[in-house]
C-alpha cells in the first residue's frame, strides 16, 4: 500500500433512486477507506440535466444514511476540496479543458456529424484497423481555427492524443493489467460544443482536483479508463489504482432488473430490512473475509475489507440468502437492543403503544423474548405482539381457529377448568402458569394438544402464538380470566 493517505469516492449520477449496483459500490469505497484509515467522498455527478433532479439527489442521500455509510467529504459535509456536485464545478472543466489547449495537448474540431460519418464509412471500407475519429482537425493552423471560432462556427475540444503513446495497460486491482490497444485511442472530444464537459473529462478533473487514489467502481466503466488514463497525463496528475467490480445478476444469469424483484435501497428499508444485514449482504456479493464466514459485522468489514478479495467473476443476488442474514441479524440482538430498535418503533408505528408509553424495564424484556424468535421482519412483530396488546372486549378471534379449537363437544368444560385452575394461581408468572395448566389434560381425561388449543385460542385469539405461559404472564391474571370467560360462549 503505498504511503499516499487513501482517499475514494462514490460519485452516482441523480438520474434515478440508489439501486443495489450502486449501494454496494458505496459500500465498498467506504470500506476501503475505512479499513485504510482514509477519506471517504461522496460526489453527486449531476451533469445530465435532462435527468439530474434535486429530488433524486435527496433520495440518494437518505438512501446513504439508511445504510450507515458516512461520508468524509460531501453534500451535507463539505470539505476543501468542493464543491461536490459537477453542477457547481462547471468553471473548473472549463478552465481545466483551456489549459490543455493552451498548452498544445487539445485542440478544436469543426466536423460536422456528416464528416465523421462519411469518415468511419470510409475506414471501413478500406479496411483501417483504426477507425475512430480521423484527426481531420489536429494540424490545423491556430489562425485558422481562431478565425473559424471567431465567426461563430460550432466547435468541440478534442484531446490530442500522443502519436506515440502505444497500448494503455491498465492496472486494475481486481482484474489485474488490462491492455487496450493504441489502435482504438482517437482524439476523442473532452469539452462538446455548448462548452459543457464530457464524462471522461469531468470526472478526472474531479478525481484529480480531489486527490483521488483509488477508484472502485463497477465494471461497466473499465471501457472508459483508457480514455480517462489519456486524461490524467495529459493534465500531468498521477493515475489513481482502479478497482472494477463485477456485476450483479439475477437468478437467471442476467444483469440485476426489476423483473427480479425490488433494485432499489429504499424498497429493502420498507420492506423491513436492516440496515446492518443488507449491507453485509451486500459486501458478500464479490467479497469475502475468508471465505467461509457470512455474518460480518459492520465494525468487522470497516476494519478487514481489502481489494485482493474482491472477485472479478459476477456475483449472484440470492434474495433467501439475504432473508437467512436478515434473520441472524435478529436472532443475535440482546432482548434489550431488540424492543429499542425492532419492536417497540414498531408497536409504535402501529398504533399498539403511545408516545410516552411506559411500562415495566422487566416487561418489555419478556415481551421482547418471545417475540424476537417469532420476527423475521419488524412488520412481524405486531402480528405476533398484538394479543398481549388487546383487551378482553378487544381481542380479535380467528373464525377457523375458533372453529378448530372451541366449536367442538367439550370445549366448554375445559375453559371451565382451566379458568378455575388459573383463578387459583399464587404467582401469576410463565412457570406457574404452565404447571397449573398442565394437570388438566389428565384431570378431564383429554389429549394435551385439544386442552392447551382450546386455552390458547381463547386467550390469544388463535391457536398459532407464542409460549402460552409466557404470553398470560404478560396479558395479566384479569385479562386472561375475562378472555376466558368470553370465549366460553364460543365453546361447546
Amino acid at each position: 500500500m503505498s504511503e499516499t493517505p487513501v482517499r475514494v469516492r462514490f460519485a452516482p449520477s441523480p438520474t434515478g433512486k440508489l439501486h443495489v449496483g450502486g449501494a454496494r459500490t458505496a459500500i465498498y469505497n467506504w470500506a476501503f477507506a475505512r479499513a485504510n484509515h482514509g477519506t471517504f467522498i461522496l460526489r453527486i455527478d449531476d451533469t445530465d440535466p435532462e435527468r439530474s433532479t434535486e429530488e433524486n439527489t435527496q433520495i440518494i442521500l437518505r438512501a446513504m444514511r439508511w445504510l450507515g455509510l458516512d461520508w468524509d467529504e460531501g453534500p451535507e459535509v463539505g470539505g476543501d476540496f468542493g464543491p461536490y456536485k459537477q453542477t457547481e464545478r462547471a468553471q473548473l472543466y472549463r478552465d481545466a479543458a483551456q489549459r490543455l489547449w493552451d498548452e498544445g495537448k487539445a485542440y478544436p474540431c469543426f466536423c460536422t456529424p456528416e464528416q465523421l460519418a462519411a469518415d468511419r464509412e470510409a475506414a471501413q471500407a478500406r479496411k483501417d484497423p483504426f477507425q475512430g475519429y480521423q484527426r481531420r482537425c489536429r494540424d490545423l493552423d491556430p489562425a485558422e481555427a481562431r478565425a473559424r471560432i471567431e465567426a461563430g462556427e460550432p466547435y468541440v475540444l478534442r484531446i490530442k492524443v500522443p502519436e506515440d503513446r502505444g497500448d494503455v495497460v491498465v492496472r486494475d486491482a481486481v482484474h489485474g493489467d488490462v491492455t487496450f490497444a493504441a489502435r482504438e485511442l482517437d482524439d476523442f472530444v473532452i469539452q462538446r460544443t455548448d462548452g459543457t464537459p464530457t464524462y471522461n473529462f469531468a470526472t478526472v478533473v474531479d478525481d484529480a482536483m480531489m486527490g483521488i487514489t483509488h477508484v472502485i467502481r463497477g465494471d461497466d466503466h473499465l471501457s472508459n479508463t483508457p480514455r480517462q488514463v489519456i486524461v490524467y497525463e495529459a493534465l500531468g496528475a498521477p493515475v489513481p489504482t482502479f478497482a472494477h467490480i463485477s456485476m450483479i445478476l439475477g437468478a437467471d444469469g442476467k444483469k440485476l432488473s426489476k423483473r427480479h424483484g425490488a433494485t432499489n435501497v429504499e424498497e429493502y428499508r420498507d420492506a423491513g430490512y436492516l440496515s446492518d444485514a443488507f449491507v453485509n449482504y451486500l459486501a458478500l456479493l464479490g467479497w469475502s473475509l475468508d471465505g467461509e464466514t457470512t455474518i460480518i459485522p459492520r465494525d468487522v468489514l470497516a476494519r478487514e475489507f481489502s481489494l485482493d478479495h474482491v472477485s472479478k467473476n459476477p456475483a449472484t443476488f440470492d434474495p433467501k440468502k439475504l432473508d437467512w442474514i436478515q434473520a441472524e441479524y435478529i436472532r443475535s440482538m440482546s432482548d434489550a437492543d431488540f424492543a429499542d430498535q425492532v419492536m417497540l418503533p414498531e408497536l409504535h408505528e402501529a398504533g399498539l403503544v403511545c408516545d410516552g408509553f411506559e411500562a415495566d424495564e422487566a416487561w418489555v424484556d419478556a415481551l421482547a423474548a418471545i417475540v424476537k424468535p417469532r420476527t423475521k421482519f419488524p412488520a412481524d412483530v405486531v402480528t405476533v405482539a398484538a394479543p398481549v396488546f388487546a383487551t378482553a372486549e378487544t381481542l380479535a378471534y380467528d373464525e377457523k381457529s375458533v372453529e378448530k379449537g372451541l366449536a367442538k363437544e367439550g370445549m366448554g368444560a375445559v375453559l371451565d377448568a382451566a379458568r378455575a385452575a388459573l383463578f387459583g394461581v399464587d404467582e401469576w408468572a410463565p412457570a406457574a402458569i404452565d404447571a397449573a395448566l398442565e394437570t388438566l389434560p389428565e384431570a378431564l381425561d383429554m389429549k394435551k394438544r385439544l386442552v392447551f388449543q382450546a386455552v390458547r385460542v381463547a386467550v390469544c385469539g388463535n391457536m398459532v402464538s407464542p409460549p402460552l405461559g409466557e404470553t398470560m404472564a404478560l396479558v395479566g391474571r384479569e385479562d386472561c380470566l375475562a378472555r376466558i370467560d368470553r370465549a366460553r360462549g364460543m365453546a361447546l
